[in-house]
């Protein structure tokens, strides 16, 4: 029998596999339990700040892409691929669509609530929410289990969220993406390690991500390509704001309730 119960399983669980999956790159840091930051070189201190500058602006949008490794069944390690496209607004506006290999959710902020909305399923549900984007959420971690990815770039000091928790680490080289100069930083955290390309310049924008989970089975890797910064954006209140389609319904959400993890 198909209950509220089950559909909204349906919704936490694409949530879990299309949002954590792009999460961990940047709070597996942030939340790691050695706070302490001064094995970290001078050069890769100032270009993370230049970076939390750049970002601390009223409102931006990015794009990106990334790839998960996962253990499978027989502990095999698989791959899964999502895209996501992220509009940010100060203090209180939130808009984020994500589409991957196992479907798409859409989660958007508009100072009184956070909805998340599953397209497949014709689902979607509301957390009553008042606040900063940290606060917001901060309510869908604690009522899904699920982070959201690339919280700490949305952060009131991204610069600092980035590498909180990080024992030490410094630039190894340069790259070339997108046409783009950018400096290649290594840190290491505690079960993990992380390589970070900035651009090369006074914003110092975030292009790639790769993290590897050293503690778990076959240390799987991560990697996120960030694009398409926009710093001109100008987006309507509407961009924030969820109308139902005809046919979807709105499902609750059991408190305090945690998904079943992605494979």
């Amino acid at each position: 029998m198909f209950t509220r119960e089950t559909a909204w399983r349906g919704i936490a669980l694409l949530l879990a596999c299309a949002l954590a999956s792009f999460f961990p790159v940047i709070a597996g840091t942030a939340r790691a339990d050695n706070p302490n930051s001064s094995g970290i070189s001078d050069d890769a201190s100032a270009a993370l700040a230049r970076m939390g500058k750049t970002l601390r602006v009223k409102q931006f949008a990015f794009q990106a892409r990334t790839f998960r490794s996962y253990a499978g069944p027989n502990g095999e390690l698989l791959h899964i691929a999502h895209t996501m496209k992220t509009v940010y607004r100060r203090p209180d506006r939130l808009a984020a669509d994500v589409t991957g290999d196992d479907g798409s959710i859409k989660l958007v902020y508009d100072g009184k609530a956070v909805v998340l909305y599953g397209a497949e399923q014709k689902q979607y549900a509301s957390i009553p929410v008042t606040g900063s984007i940290d606060t917001a959420l901060n309510a869908v971690e604690e009522r899904t289990g699920t982070d959201f990815p690339l919280a700490d770039l949305l952060s009131e000091d991204p610069g600092e969220s980035v590498v909180a928790g990080v024992a030490l680490g410094g630039q190894v080289g340069t790259s070339t993406i997108d046409g783009v100069r950018c400096s290649h930083f290594f840190f290491e955290a505690p079960d993990m390690e992380f390589e970070l390309w900035l651009e090369d310049n006074e914003r110092s924008l975030p292009r790639r991500f790769a993290v590897t989970y050293r503690s778990l089975p076959g240390r799987p890797i991560f990697i996120a390509e960030i694009s398409n910064w926009d710093f001109s954006i100008q987006a309507p209140d509407s961009e924030f704001e969820f109308q139902p389609p005809v046919g979807v319904a709105k499902v609750e959400l059991p408190s305090g309730e945690k998904p079943a993890p992605p494979n």
